[in-house]
């Protein structure tokens, strides 16, 4: 690892950016939504980072040079040898920020993992980790020892677990894990109407759900290559042992421990 990745508290501190440009435009939007004041004065003695985005290469670096002279950590777009640090590529579900950087070596393929990890991550998983947040002194004193409590956590975020971070409702879920912390033997239905039987046209969402099931209940026609992405160790039925069907179509109904 050559680079530390931290996570920078901006709000109401300056920020130098000196270019114009789609390039400093960009980085004036990047800083200005994580609360930095974005300032073009170079002299600005109370900034906190600067930021250089100028086509020029001799006057980049001699702008690098006078700003590294203050002290100032600088950021020089599209010059990763410039740069003190350099800006990664961002999901933001906020609080919960997830960053992809590759010092610099090459931002398409930072850019291309995020909208990668884009469809896997839920858009209300900043909702859980400000539900988890605000219920931090009921998980105290429902697990008041730190070993207990730590593994209570950890396994009801796990895969599977009520608190599943890559579930697209598990913060809605919140309340009843704290509700009735002990129980074991809670579980949840979904029914899965199929576009095909190819696995391949799965939805994100089914893919999703498909590998948290506990138990797969699969309509007479619904192919091996669909059940197989289901989790190794998910029991398997036939549809037709529920008294009230679903939907007619290639279906399949999982339950779920919650």
């Amino acid at each position: 690892m050559k680079q530390l990745p931290i996570f920078v508290n901006l709000h109401e501190r300056k920020v130098i950016l000196l270019g114009t440009g789609e390039m400093a435009d960009a980085k004036r939007r990047l800083y200005e939504r994580a609360g930095a004041v974005v300032v073009d004065d170079e002299t600005t003695l109370d900034a906190t980072l600067a930021v250089v985005a100028l086509e020029n290469d001799d006057e980049a670096l001699a702008a690098v040079k006078r700003l590294r002279a203050r002290g100032l950590l600088v950021n020089a777009v599209d010059r990763s040898a410039l740069c003190d640090y350099t800006t990664p590529a961002i999901i933001d579900r906020d609080p919960v920020l997830i960053a992809v950087g590759t010092g610099g070596a090459s931002a398409g393929l930072a850019k291309s993992l995020r909208q990668r990890l884009e469809q896997l991550v839920p858009g209300n998983l900043g909702r859980l980790a400000s539900g988890l947040f605000a219920a931090r002194e009921r998980i105290k004193q429902i697990w008041p020892d730190g070993a207990q409590r730590r593994k209570a956590i950890d396994a009801a975020l796990d895969p599977g677990g009520v608190l599943d971070v890559l579930s697209e409702h598990s913060e809605a879920k919140l309340e009843t894990w704290l509700s009735m912390p002990f129980a074991d033997d809670l579980s949840e239905v979904e029914d899965l109407l199929l576009a095909s039987a190819d696995p391949d046209d799965l939805t994100i969402r089914q893919a999703r759900l498909l590998g948290r099931a506990d138990q797969v209940f699969a309509s007479d026609d619904v192919p091996e290559a669909v059940l197989d992405r289901a989790r190794a160790d998910a029991e398997r039925f036939s549809l037709a042992l529920w008294d009230e069907k679903p939907a007619k179509g290639l279906t399949l109904r999982i339950r779920m421990k919650i």
